[in-house]
């Protein structure tokens, strides 16, 4: 059967920028908490394992709810269910701020997982059908600067409003923006389900088990839970380890976090949009190797960053820039070769197992394990000096000592992607064949 020529440049230039706006709130709403632990701790009388499970509670609803919004997403209306998702975790976004105790809180964070669930279901299978397989490390790219922008914004605004207005009043403004998307969301039109592929692009099938055989599709899985790990434990105490260790200001923890996210992720994901597309035309597992690579350099990188000593300030935000250019080049690589291996049918549901798989086996627990590991460390470093009392001296050693989880993982990610490099172009050519005997026979 034909398919559908894709859009003009004209046409599909805004569906890709308001899919942009849309990553960068969701990754606004989602991170905004991580710029305001700090006074919640103090208000609330948190540890920091309560801090790691406010991050947990939402990771295991997005996981969940995101296998059946991914069904949705591949036979449904996706612009409905998108908008139905901002609306959901722009209001419970919100609600933060009405919350008066740590029950209030948990409740809040897993609307915002329920809401957000819909999110990248929906826009990587949206813009898969707009561009074809060679432009889509870019594309891709760009959309998952949303990661890195929106989570710059959160640190930005949210320490200096806070530190001026108070965090519940962060939490209300934080879920307006997002909301205001939604008029705009419902007035696009929607690509055809497989516009853009060229007759050899992906494997054909109809069954979510034809994803579930492809070996290169377990080893991304796997990366994804090591990938998620890290930057859910960076993502969630960075600023607090910032003041912790290097003495900064809920604002200034807050503004230098946002130049880690922002020059660090923007980089990341713009070397790995033009990498990765240049490397495909190359040989097929380009876009594997190249991610393998920029894991490896994260472990060196994220050491020196986190074992700077108090006062090496600049030389710290350096490291953990490059930590996280390394790692957010991840997505410029390895979700277009999601999409490689994957039919135009099948990829809301596959992003949707591959989403579940990782959020719930990895960025799940890189809060809470890196939060109850920096509690532990800390009456450990209590006990060590004689104390009977955990200070925030001691809080910062443990944090400190518990962020070196981070170098260990990149190594295990370097190797999993490097094993993913090795199946790929196998699945990608028995892809192929599938789709010329599905043409043969007229399917």
């Amino acid at each position: 059967m034909a398919l559908t020529p894709p859009a003009k440049k004209s046409v599909i230039f805004f569906p890709v920028l308001l899919l942009f706006a849309i990553n960068i709130l969701n990754f606004y709403d989602r991170l905004i908490l991580a710029a305001l632990v700090e006074p919640m701790r103090r208000e609330f009388h948190l540890n920091d394992t309560q801090i790691g499970l406010l991050g947990s509670v939402f990771i295991w609803l997005y996981a969940i709810m995101g296998v059946p919004l991914g069904r949705i997403a591949d036979s449904g209306s996706r612009k409905k269910l998108l908008a139905w998702g901002l609306a959901v975790w722009a209001c419970l976004t919100a609600s933060a701020a009405i919350a008066a105790n740590f029950s209030m809180l948990l409740f809040s964070r897993i609307g915002v997982g329920l809401g957000e669930a819909a999110c990248a279901p929906t826009a990587t299978s949206w813009l898969g059908d707009l561009f074809p397989p060679e432009k889509r490390s870019r594309v891709l790219a760009l959309f998952m600067l949303g990661v890195p922008v929106g989570s710059a914004l959160a640190a930005f605004f949210g320490g200096m409003i806070a530190q001026a207005y108070g965090w519940r009043a962060t939490m209300a403004l934080a879920g307006a923006p997002a909301l205001l998307l939604v008029p705009a969301l419902l007035t696009l039109e929607e690509p055809q389900r497989g516009a853009s592929e060229t007759n050899i692009a992906a494997p054909a099938g109809k069954s979510v088990w034809n994803v579930l055989r492809l070996p290169t599709f377990w080893w991304i899985i796997a990366s994804g839970v090591f990938l998620n790990f890290n930057l859910y434990a960076i993502s969630t105490f960075q600023q607090a380890f910032l003041s912790r260790v290097h003495g900064l200001s809920l604002a200034a923890s807050g503004i230098a976090a946002g130049f880690v996210y922002l020059i660090g992720g923007v980089g990341g994901g713009l070397i790995a949009g033009y990498l990765g597309d240049f490397i495909t035309l190359r040989r097929k597992d380009g876009r594997m190797l190249c991610a393998a690579t920029a894991a490896l350099l994260a472990v060196p990188f994220s050491s020196f960053g986190i074992l700077q000593h108090a006062g090496s300030l600049y030389s710290t935000i350096a490291f953990l820039m490059l930590t996280y250019c390394a790692l957010t080049s991840y997505y410029g690589f390895v979700y277009p070769a999601i999409q490689d291996i994957v039919a135009p049918n099948q990829r809301g549901t596959a992003m949707a197992i591959y989403f579940m798989a990782m959020y719930l086996c990895g960025a799940s627990f890189g809060p809470v394990l890196t939060g109850h590991l920096s509690d532990r460390l800390a009456h450990r470093a209590a006990e060590l000096a004689g104390s009977t009392v955990v200070t925030e001296t001691f809080r910062a050693v443990g944090l400190q000592q518990a962020m070196l989880v981070i170098p260990i993982l990149s190594a295990v990610l370097a190797g999993v992607l490097f094993m993913g490099s090795r199946t790929i172009a196998s699945d990608m050519a028995q892809g192929e064949k599938q789709v010329l005997e599905s043409a043969a026979s007229g399917d």
